[in-house]
């Protein structure tokens, strides 16, 4: 007999209760090998004054059992709660997000029946690193971070879940045709890595089209890989053209440690009245199956869902007219199915994977191509950003000109990235914050952060007021930066 396996659960916040109780319902019955231990997260924790909204003894259960099975939680208005489901992705390591988009028609109406997409979205970097200041009264900043070996480890994983998936393609979408160094590097190692898939089709979209495209032909795509932010996007298009938010489920992936869950939020204003659709819940307990070596179980309760729709046995939020039933009763309707198979759609089977320490949690994600140790590094300059709200831009550039020293070239003035000194038009708008490039000279010691400080100085002392500066390097002789608009 299998020893059960031990995984963490949340009942969570608002319908979170209700679906987790159908979805375990239907797990007990389908003869899921699990020993549930429950954790208390979310708005009740927030409520308490932790910020974060797990308790310590939450985050020891997490790491004992490795598996996560997450109903929706609600944080609080205010108050600088964070998201508890990035402070999870991130202090976790679960780097990739993949969230499977299938149609259902003619029983979930879409105007796409041959949809079939799965979304990996990259889940730790990007502008979700949250990193956020304010710098002027008018102006706030949001870094965005692409690294090498988080490119390199989402896209592996894309390519490597086609491959085991019998998935025939892979597209990339960024937007590197305007972020030419962050979504550049992206797009740049997704071409890297998909050479060493050369059995499977890769190409590549700008976001804008190619969003557009999974909301009006979802059908010619297969995997998506993408950004954090993008992922998050275009995943819940995705759902809703496929018929509804409601149905979709999906799983975080890290090296040693997953959380699975459904893709909407906890939905504060059906709570308690038992109306929830839990279909998302209980897809993401199936993806939570086969992650932990019970495919055959998994396919049981899909087999069993698919055939409840066929019944035409839906839940009000899917009904569009047709009668409907509550939480609890189209649970009760999967159980009673439990061991049948859909006639209308394709019989579901998952691969019975053979699991072993090494490759319980992770499917291939290594990162292999890191920068070698020797690349040469070269300083090139300097941008520093005044917070200046008196003066025009040729006032401005010509003092700086004067504070440029024998170290540096006042190359070009900045304001929301538009070139605005020298010969700015009079017909761009600025605000209170202006970047400033100064690009070295070829002068001795001008390469060195003692000449960046000796013109912070210089600025300074000419009653200027500077907010941050970012250095500029050449890497073995290439710009690893971006020239202004207009520069």
């Amino acid at each position: 007999m299998t020893q059960k396996r031990a995984i963490t659960i949340a009942r969570g916040d608002g319908i979170g209760p209700e679906i987790m109780e159908a979805t375990l319902k239907i797990l007990d019955h389908a003869g899921a090998m699990i020993e549930p231990e429950f954790i208390d997260i979310g708005e009740k924790v927030y409520l308490t004054g932790n910020t974060t909204g797990i308790p310590d003894e939450a985050w020891e259960s997490l790491r004992r059992t490795k598996v996560f099975l997450k109903s929706p939680i609600t944080t609080p208005q205010g108050g600088g709660y964070k998201s508890l489901n990035v402070t999870i992705r991130k202090t976790l390591g679960l780097f990739a997000n993949v969230r499977p988009n299938v149609s259902y028609a003619p029983f979930v109406k879409t105007k796409h029946p041959n949809m079939n997409m799965v979304i990996i979205r990259e889940n730790e970097e990007d502008l979700y690193a949250g990193i956020e200041h304010q710098q002027t009264p008018e102006v706030v900043q949001c870094l965005k971070l692409i690294t090498r070996p988080g490119s390199e480890k989402i896209i592996r994983y894309a390519f490597e879940y086609a491959k085991r998936n019998n998935r025939k393609k892979v597209t990339c979408l960024t937007k590197d045709n305007i972020m030419k160094l962050s979504d550049g590097l992206f797009h740049k190692v997704f071409k890297e890595v998909a050479k060493e898939y050369p059995e499977i089709e890769a190409d590549h979209w700008i976001i804008d089209i190619g969003m557009a495209k999974v909301a009006d032909t979802p059908q010619d795509f297969d995997v998506v890989v993408t950004l954090n932010l993008y992922g998050d996007i275009v995943s819940d298009v995705a759902a809703q053209v496929a018929g509804s938010v409601g149905l979709a489920g999906s799983a975080n992936i890290g090296d040693n440690i997953a959380m699975f869950e459904a893709i909407h939020g906890s939905a504060p204003d059906i709570a308690a009245k038992g109306i929830a659709n839990p279909s998302g819940l209980i897809h993401g307990a199936i993806m939570m199956l086969v992650h932990i070596g019970q495919p055959q179980v998994a396919a049981r309760i899909h087999n069993a869902w698919l055939k409840t729709l066929e019944d035409e046995i839906y839940t009000g939020d899917i009904a569009k007219g047709r009668p409907s039933v509550g939480t609890a009763q189209f649970a009760q309707a999967v159980i009673e199915r439990l061991g049948q198979t859909p006639t209308t759609f394709q019989p579901v089977q998952y691969e019975n994977v053979e699991q072993s320490e090494d490759t319980q949690f992770r499917l291939a994600p290594s990162v292999t191509d890191r920068p070698k140790s020797d690349v040469v590094r070269q300083l090139d300059g300097v941008d520093v950003f005044l917070f200046n709200n008196e003066q025009t831009a040729e006032l401005i550039g010509q003092k700086l000109e004067t504070l440029a020293g024998p170290e540096f070239n006042l190359a070009v003035i900045t304001n929301r990235g538009v070139k605005v000194y020298p010969n700015g038009f009079p017909e761009t708008f600025t605000t209170d914050h202006w970047r400033c490039r100064f690009q070295l000279n070829e002068t001795e010691g001008s390469g060195t952060n003692d000449a960046i400080i000796n013109l912070l100085t210089r600025i300074q002392k000419a009653g200027l007021d500077f907010i941050k500066t970012e250095n500029l390097y050449k890497f073995d002789g290439e710009l690893g930066y971006s020239l202004g608009q207009g520069q």
